[in-house]
């Protein structure tokens, strides 16, 4: 079992729950996702299983998609709703420490919910304030990712400093958003868009920078991936159906090729560099028409990626 499986996450699972749940169910420990999701966040995970888990590394790379709805009117310290909101008492539940983080997060999402649908806020912005606003922000930029992820500064992630309530400056990171579309508003307090963006963008963070430019504070309520690179969610498979043959094995993963010569087999094989002209990248690699892996193509040589 050597390939790709589509996932469509569902809510409250971690994306370690998704690995845990393929590696059971199909025997294999060589499991590996592309790109985490929150537990509150549904949708389109990557699953590298196998000689194929190399390629989580490639895959992160590619361009993301995400529907996603912003509550305004608050501001939570993990950006979405399954955060605690400043300003707000939480009773100290010793027994969190025990709990699953999913669990956690889907009861601090329910008790905000409540809360602040026990405001009925309404807001007076109208849909083509909120378009012109929300399309400002397409193009490159720099974006200061939130406390509650997983990057790393000074050796250490980020979710562990906010856990010990330790303050750490966070430097911003490139980021570009190539398109913001589907733009619709309740007329109450809340926002729903799909954004194409560029791999390391973090859509809890660019809600909370739409509100503020709206001259408001907000959070995530919803979020999807419904596309990673070429794949959508309309072929992700649901964690009850995952099996050996929803798999995409490594030979239709990529759609460049090479062919190879028999007296460069070796040289391939034993990882040895092979000269060429073809373009930079990751191709399935044919010897007399027969698969035996995938190359990875870098300044002007073939070199044995996954065989």
């Amino acid at each position: 079992m050597d390939g790709i499986l589509i996932v469509n996450k569902p809510q409250w699972y971690t994306s370690f729950d998704v690995i845990a749940k393929i590696r059971k169910n199909l025997g294999i420990k060589k499991v590996g996702h592309t790109g985490t999701l929150d537990p509150m966040a549904t949708g389109v995970l990557v699953v590298c299983i196998g000689k194929a888990t190399p390629l989580s590394n490639v895959l992160v790379s590619e361009d993301k998609v995400y529907r996603t709805t912003i509550k305004l009117g608050l501001k939570t310290d993990s950006g979405d709703l399954a955060g605690k909101i400043y300003g707000l008492d939480y009773e100290n539940d010793e027994s969190k420490e025990t709990k699953h983080l999913s669990d956690v997060s889907k009861e601090i999402f329910e008790k905000n919910l409540e809360f602040i649908n026990s405001k009925n806020q309404k807001f007076n912005i109208t849909q083509i304030q909120i378009e012109k606003i929300l399309k400002s922000f397409i193009g490159k930029q720099e974006q200061i990712p939130p406390i509650y992820s997983s990057i790393k500064v000074n050796g250490k992630k980020l979710y562990e400093y906010a856990r010990e309530n330790k303050k750490v400056d966070i430097p911003a990171r490139k980021i570009e958003v190539f398109d913001i579309y589907d733009i619709s508003f309740n007329e109450k307090d809340e926002i729903t868009y799909t954004v194409h963006c560029s791999k390391g963008t973090y859509i809890r963070a660019l809600n909370e920078d739409i509100a503020k430019a709206l001259g408001t504070e907000g959070t995530t309520l919803k979020l999807e991936r419904i596309k990673t690179g070429l794949y959508s969610i309309d072929e992700a498979v649901d964690l009850e159906e995952i099996s050996e043959e929803k798999i995409i094995p490594l030979e239709k993963i990529f759609n460049e090729k090479i062919e190879l010569s028999e007296k460069d087999e070796k040289n391939f094989l034993n990882g040895v560099s092979i000269k060429t002209s073809v373009k930079e990248g990751i191709y399935n690699t044919y010897i007399n028409g027969i698969f035996i892996g995938l190359s990875k193509v870098e300044k002007d040589n073939i070199k044995r990626f996954i065989v």
